[in-house]
């Protein structure tokens, strides 16, 4: 039985061994995910806009 199980963490350490190099290996993001940033990314750039012009503005009035 001993041999058995030797075996078995031997097998189990070489495919952790395997999935981790895997899961460590940089992913690139889908189309979904770059859209998705893209997106924020473009709302944060009109936002700041947006902020910029309502200070500009409200600083003439005074």
């Amino acid at each position: 039985m001993r041999t058995n199980d030797n075996r078995t963490a031997r097998a189990k350490r070489e495919a952790d061994k395997l999935f981790k190099q895997v899961d460590t290996a940089k992913k690139q993001p889908s189309d979904y995910e770059m859209a998705q940033q893209s997106f924020q990314d473009n709302r944060e750039r009109l936002k700041a806009e947006r902020l910029a012009r309502e200070a500009k503005s409200t600083g003439r009035r005074e």
